[in-house]
């Protein structure tokens, strides 16, 4: 497995949430596909127990489980494609479809509901632009200790959601990033033991209302509205899991309209996500299923370009090996519920 996916069908009585694989052009439900794989040994009346307790259809309850359930998992996986049966024909053991087209399913955040959200500010880039538009030197704290603050883990929407633009901003703003998601519960993790704690990296677009975040933080305070706002933390399009991607050297692009707005490298983040986690379980215990950000890349939103997104645009972050997260902006002060349509 490397993406994997959180998303949406209908059952007949309204909309579920599934996980699955990302293989090409199909997505493979992990929970039914497993499940299959049960049916196909010896015979059991707890299939589907036996299934959700070890290959769970939800994303924190996955990664919580460990290399147990990504090995389970992966059995799943070899399983159905060593099928002669066809994908078509292919069943979980209550007739779910296991193997769908991507684009027949509606993708959701990776991380629905993360357990916590904590954006970091890891790339100097944007601190030095910070400086020139200011006139604030970069505070030397920040070379010593990778500084956070908190979001909304209920504000969290995913690849092609609207995202919401509140009344109360007129420079809505968005922000170039990737993050990680916890694998494992810990707390005191080592900078050598860090990497091992995380479940995958997905992209990150943390909206911003500019025009209000420098009158909070004048108060010694916040951010808060300027980033606090329904939709304002945008995730997707997958979780890729860290066996195979090196996130050393990335290319990083933002696109509006098509257009190529920011460019950077995750190569420039000054504190690297290993230090950033040993620095935040510092007497904190971290959970699976909590996202950290890495902050905004130089040059990485449309403040330090003094560039400005509008109602209607549609704005693309992409980070190589990761993938690419779509989104429209709404119109001014219509609200998008979470399904990506504006009421």
């Amino acid at each position: 497995m490397v993406r994997l996916a959180t998303f949406e069908i209908e059952n007949g009585l309204g909309p579920i949430r599934r996980i699955g694989a990302v293989a090409d052009d199909r997505i493979i439900d992990l929970n039914a596909a497993y499940g299959a794989y049960l049916a196909a040994g010896d015979a059991t009346a707890r299939i589907n127990e036996i299934a959700s307790a070890i290959v769970p259809p939800d994303m924190c309850e996955f990664i919580s489980g460990g290399r147990l359930t990504r090995e389970e998992a992966d059995k799943a996986l070899d399983f159905v494609s060593q099928q002669p049966s066809g994908d078509e024909a292919l069943r979980g053991p209550n007739r779910e479809t296991i193997f769908r087209r991507l684009d027949s399913v509606k993708l959701l955040a990776p991380l629905p509901t993360p357990n916590s959200i904590r954006d970091t500010l890891s790339f100097e880039g944007h601190m030095k632009n910070f400086e020139k538009r200011t006139g604030k030197p970069t505070p030397a704290l920040w070379y010593e200790t990778p500084i956070y603050y908190k979001g909304n883990r209920r504000s969290v929407v995913g690849p092609g959601a609207v995202i919401e633009w509140p009344l109360y901003t007129d420079k809505l703003d968005y922000e170039l990033e990737f993050g990680v998601a916890i694998g494992k519960e810990g707390r005191d993790i080592s900078v050598a033991d860090a990497s091992s704690y995380i479940a995958g990296y997905t992209i990150f677009n943390d909206i911003s209302a500019r025009d209000v975040i420098p009158k909070e933080v004048s108060m010694n305070l916040g951010p808060a509205k300027g980033k606090d706002m329904d939709a304002g933390n945008v995730l997707g399009p997958w979780l890729v899991t860290p066996d195979e991607l090196d996130v050393s050297d990335l290319h990083m692009e933002a696109r509006i309209n098509g257009e190529v707005w920011s460019e950077g490298n995750t190569s420039d983040m000054y504190h690297s996500f290993p230090e950033i986690i040993a620095h935040i379980s510092q007497s904190e215990t971290l959970y699976p299923g909590d996202f950290i950000g890495s902050g905004t890349v130089a040059d990485g939103c449309g403040d330090e370009l003094e560039r400005w997104i509008r109602p209607g645009d549609v704005v693309e972050l992409e980070v190589e090996g990761i993938g690419v997260l779509k989104n429209t902006i709404g119109a001014r002060g219509a609200a998008a519920n979470r399904n990506g349509r504006v009421n």
